[in-house]
């Protein structure tokens, strides 16, 4: 097996010096104790609650050939009988890594933000282009100070594609991580009032997202959504940035990598879009218009990294959502099925209304009902209780029948509700689980969604272990 570095390489690249008998390569990097394999590199990264150094012994225990110290930390580890590369800073050992890592590829290079479905973005490149070549991308949400580094430290000298997703809070964040990545399409799949509470206004936090365009190789591309209103801006911030080739993406007539046709349904979303000068139908395994713009992007990034546009559409057939970010589940009840549509990994004003015509668009049992399930979403300031009272509309227009709702900021929606649709309000998770355990039903769509930091996933596992999967064969009411 060829290792992923060198020792020589691995040494050089993280300026660090050796200790112990060392191996001849590595073949992995890891940062958390629990999931360091045979033959990883182990980064003892001192983080906001926990430091790496307090770990190095599980780490060594679960296989890991080398432990990467701070040389600070070495006099406290003298009882640790394993390989060590010592660094005067272990993050920015990283980070040396991930540069490395970049400038010794050859693989072209799509980086993925956005306020809204770069996750899912970042996911549905990775599976399409392995249809393609060798790809390799981050897992999770690996899109921050740790996660960007981590990810290209982790990228094999000889995939053919690499994709990364950059998130952000604040200004400033993108920059540097952008700037390790180099890719050579960058695409902004949407501005949205995601973290507004740290930001003044959608203008900001388009320039923070723009920042992207910072990092672009030269003869690079942007990949901007046409639709959204703030296109004009970041096409000007590219422009500025020096980005050679902009594109859009959509279903503005004005869009390079266009929607002509599209289809809705419970399951999946048939299309027919426009790219370069060929006209491509496609079908997605996974359901949701905001999945139908995200696959525009991807295929667009296909066209311009000169992947097969054939095979791409192909693997969009077989594409899924991923746990927490619309996954969808059968479950039995009684004599009767239900669907559960997994969102609780995050919230903002956009995805919340993109899952919630979603579930409009759920099939429905005999008798079946279309309900949301729906907790706080955060990082929202001042203008929170306004976004939790706007959720009013898309779920009378998404003819919803029953809302559960938890957490402080959705009070408000609580508010706003009376009299529109039956509403059941607690200020808890936990408080709420047994309500919507007890009120589904055989025929029901259910739709779970809220910020991670309200723990929505409560609510979903304990869906899961009430009621039992049904039998892809056996999947209808």
């Amino acid at each position: 097996m060829t290792p992923l570095w060198t020792l020589k390489t691995f040494i050089e690249a993280t300026n660090g010096r050796p200790v112990g008998d060392m191996p001849s390569g590595i073949t992995g990097i890891s940062i958390d104790s629990r999931t360091a394999g045979e033959g990883d590199a182990f980064f003892a990264i001192k983080g906001d609650r926990f430091d790496g150094h307090d770990f190095v012994s599980a780490a060594v225990a679960n296989g890991a050939a080398v432990l990467v110290v701070g040389e600070d930390k070495l006099p406290a580890l003298g009882h640790i009988q394993a390989p060590m590369v010592v660094v005067e800073d272990v993050l920015e050992a990283l980070r040396l890594l991930g540069e490395a890592a970049r400038a010794r590829s050859k693989a072209k290079i799509v980086a993925v933000t956005g306020s809204v479905g770069k996750t899912t973005t970042k996911g549905m490149l990775k599976h399409c282009l392995s249809a393609v070549g060798t790809t390799h991308a981050a897992v999770a949400s690996f899109n921050n100070h740790w996660g960007v580094p981590l990810t290209l430290a982790r990228m094999p000298a000889d995939c053919r594609f690499g994709v990364f997703e950059i998130g952000m809070n604040h200004p400033g964040e993108i920059t540097p991580l952008v700037k390790m990545v180099r890719p050579h399409v960058a695409i902004i799949t949407t501005i949205a009032a995601a973290h507004l509470g740290n930001f003044k206004s959608l203008d900001e936090i388009a320039a923070a997202k723009a920042e992207i365009f910072l990092g672009v190789e030269p003869d690079g591309h942007a990949i901007l959504n046409r639709d959204n209103e703030k296109f004009g801006v970041l096409q000007d911030a590219a422009v500025a940035a020096g980005v050679a080739h902009i594109h859009s993406f959509g279903e503005s007539r004005e869009a390079d990598f266009r929607l002509e046709r599209v289809q809705l349904h419970a399951t999946c979303s048939c299309l027919t879009a426009r790219i370069g000068d060929e006209d491509v139908a496609v079908k997605i395994g996974t359901p949701g218009r905001h999945v139908v713009e995200n696959a525009l992007a991807v295929l667009g990034a296909a066209y311009l990294v000169g992947a097969d546009l054939a095979k791409i559409a192909g693997a969009l057939a077989d594409f899924r959502a991923e746990k927490g970010r619309g996954a969808q589940y059968r479950l039995k009840n009684g004599s009767g099925n239900f669907t559960l549509i997994d969102e609780s990994y995050n919230a903002n004003p956009a995805s919340m209304r993109a899952a919630i015509a979603l579930l409009g668009y759920a099939t429905l049992g005999p008798n079946g009902r279309r309900i949301a399930v729906l907790g706080d979403m955060l990082e929202l300031g001042r203008f929170s209780p306004k976004l939790h009272e706007e959720l009013v509309e898309p779920l009378k227009k998404a003819k919803i029948d029953r809302v559960y709702l938890a957490g402080p900021e959705m009070k408000a929606l609580e508010q706003a509700l009376k009299s529109e649709i039956a509403c059941e309000y607690r200020e808890t998770t936990a408080s709420l689980v047994p309500l919507v355990t007890k009120a589904v039903q055989a025929g029901d769509a259910i739709m779970v969604k809220s910020s991670l930091g309200i723990g929505f996933g409560a609510v979903v596992s304990a869906l899961l272990d009430k009621f039992p999967a049904v039998p892809e064969a056996d999947s209808g009411d």
